[in-house]
């Protein structure tokens, strides 16, 4: 059948059900009111309205899935069904022509092939329209036969002279109901083996058959209510199928659960406190309801929280409760280094969200992406941030096999979140340390290295030609004084390139200005003209490893701001407090690039200060402009 008339006749099937439950509804305000219902219709007419409508909607939207067709079948049935015998009804109440017999032979088929299309075949094809194995098709001929038969035992009860068929039909009843237990039953394995999507697809109908069930059991003085349920029911399996990705089946259960947890132990606990005051405290019976409802109060929210907690291990097990993943979390990193805290984190993650990876990408490209599992495809891209600054992105694999798909998801991450957090930026510290480290001791060997060349190969020389031409003056003193003289004046000369040498040797370890200017009048010397330069508090008796490395720090802020900020004004200022220096640096330039990589300088002015165990931050004020601000310890404890 073509999509075009396919969908035609889901309209044609639609239109002869809705059509058949006005006339049934005409039928049965001609009979008296049944004593089962209140309603002007019964829940079969109900049926026959909203499992076809529905079911051509689906059809219209997937006319090769067969999930449409049964329920617009299953409908036309049902709605057959209640015509008919209320059609026997009446031709029983107005003694018509048409034999009641045959009427209600129509209406036992009719109600028949309802429950093989709505109650066998449905659970057995939902939700792709597919058998789950090839192994339950005899259970479809196996329901068509009990049905064959239930009705042909029915119609011979009708007639007289046929003996008694009770035995048999109620073994065919107990078939019938075994052959829709093991239907649903194909249902339940389907579910346990299925993903997340098509767990969610299953959930959302079995809740709304629930609440159809339900009134069922319970019987006639109720069964009526489910006339207001049962189009919940195809509702539920469309929507399933067509948009089942837009809202969660577990959120609505657990939600009704501690509701009703609520209900239920709040209610007892106002009761219970009612009836003890009004036995023990009858004289003040007046304030026995306060004092009842206080009590309720102050239990409503540690049950909730227990109810919560119990839904959410219900539902998830303990991998999917945020409250034990952050427990089990705080204690798996009380038991590992800094370094292992970000993996310990993303396995937890990882294990409460149920997907195939969760991982790690740092701001900057360093230290290198963490992972858990398997990462072949990111889902969820999320910014953690840490006291305001980024760390890096937290990826999330797409989700794996679970016993149910969580939609509070949401709680795992935001409880989590902060944690995966916090052990990034310890990763972060531990790689920059061990960079710094590794940076410190380089630089040192460098620095030892161009010392020990510039003495050996320079200052070194140098010493040794000037002690050979002492000597040369010397034998040359009695025999030619000229050349004696010359030879004094080229050592002379030399004298002074070894002076400068070795200036320029002890410039490369301190700035001489320090010593001569102080720290205060170096950095206004260094700065110049366009900078302004304000000191508060005193600044004599600083350690020499503050001092330089206040120098320095300051002297690069301001080749920046010269040389990339394009800064216009600049302002340099110190301040001694009782236990640091604060060093900041502030300019009206262009800022720094939020993607901006940091360079060598500004690494270099961070790692100045972590050497001596202060801080160096580089922010853009919202003002705009650079700041650089450094606080090192004026009180120093170094080992050397």
């Amino acid at each position: 059948m073509t999509p075009v008339r396919g969908r035609v006749a889901a309209v044609l099937i639609t239109s002869a059900s809705v059509a058949m439950v006005c006339v049934n509804v005409w039928a049965t305000a001609l009979l008296p009111q049944p004593s089962y219902t209140p309603l002007p219709f019964a829940p079969e007419d109900v049926a026959g309205t909203a499992f076809p409508i529905l079911g051509a909607l689906l059809v219209f939207q997937r006319p090769r899935l067969v999930i449409g067709w049964l329920l617009c079948l299953g409908g036309l049935f049902s709605a057959l069904n209640s015509l008919t015998m209320n059609l026997a009804r009446l031709g029983t109440a107005r003694e018509w022509t048409v034999p009641s017999e045959a009427t209600w032979t129509l209406a036992g088929l009719n109600w028949r092939l309802t429950i093989l299309f709505l109650v066998v075949l449905l659970p057995l094809l939902y939700p792709d329209g597919r058998l789950p194995s090839p192994r339950w098709r005899p259970l479809i001929w196996a329901s068509v036969a009990v049905l064959a038969l239930d009705v042909l035992v029915t119609d011979l009860m009708s007639l007289p002279g046929r003996g008694d068929t009770y035995p048999l039909r109620f073994s065919l009843d107990m078939l019938t109901n075994a052959v829709i237990l093991l239907a649903f039953t194909s249902l339940a394995m389907r579910f346990r083996r299925a993903d997340a999507e098509e767990r969610r697809q299953i959930l959302w109908p079995l809740v709304a058959i629930a609440t159809v069930v339900v009134p069922w059991v319970l019987g006639n003085p109720v069964w009526w209510l489910a006339s207001f349920t049962i189009p919940l029911v195809p509702l539920a399996i469309t929507f399933s199928v067509l948009r089942y990705r837009l809202y969660g089946i577990d959120t609505l259960i657990t939600r009704t659960l501690v509701g009703a947890g609520l209900v239920g132990v709040i209610g007892g606990v106002y009761v219970a406190v009612g009836t003890a005051s009004s036995l023990f405290l009858s004289d003040v019976d007046r304030i026995g309801g306060l004092i009842a409802a206080l009590c309720a109060g102050a239990f409503f929210h540690p049950i909730r929280r227990v109810l919560q907690r119990g839904a959410d291990r219900l539902l998830y097990g303990s991998k999917g409760d945020p409250v034990t993943l952050a427990a089990e979390l705080g204690r798996r990193l009380q038991h590992t280094d800094p370094a292992g805290g970000l993996t310990a984190a993303l396995e937890v993650l990882r294990d409460g969200l149920a997907v195939t990876g969760t991982g790690v990408r740092f701001s900057g490209g360093w230290p290198e992406e963490a992972t858990a599992g398997t990462l072949e495809e990111v889902a969820r891209d999320i910014r953690l941030v840490w006291h305001g600054e980024p760390v890096g992105r937290l990826l999330i694999g797409p989700p794996g096999a679970r016993r149910l798909p969580a939609t509070h998801n949401e709680r795992v991450i935001a409880v989590l979140t902060p944690y995966v957090a916090d052990a990034a930026h310890a990763v972060r510290l531990v790689g920059a340390l061990r960079r710094s480290r590794e940076r410190i001791v380089t630089t040192r060997e460098e620095e030892r290295r161009r010392l020990r060349r510039d003495l050996h190969d320079g200052l070194g020389q140098s010493l040794s030609g000037m002690a050979m031409s002492i000597n040369a003056a010397r034998h040359s003193l009695r025999v030619s004084p000229e050349t004696a003289e010359r030879m004094l004046s080229e050592l002379r000369s030399g004298m002074d390139s070894v002076t400068s040498d070795i200036r320029h040797l002890v410039y490369g370890l301190r700035p001489p200005t320090l010593d001569e200017l102080g720290l205060a009048g170096a950095l206004a010397e260094m700065a110049g003209p366009g900078v302004t330069v304000e000191v508060r508090g005193e600044l004599a008796g600083l350690p020499a490893a503050t001092e330089v490395a206040a120098y320095r720090i300051a002297q690069e802020a301001l080749t920046n701001a010269r040389k990339h900020a394009g800064a216009t004004t600049v302002r340099l200022s110190l301040e001694r407090g009782e236990d640091s220096l604060s060093i900041r640096v502030h300019d009206d330039g262009i800022g720094i690039p939020a993607e901006r990589r940091a360079g060598i300088g500004l690494a270099s002015m961070r790692e100045r200060a972590a050497e001596l165990g202060g801080t160096c931050m580089i922010t853009a004020p919202p003002e705009g402009g650079t700041t650089v601000e450094a606080v090192l310890p004026v009180n120093l404890n170094v080992e050397m």
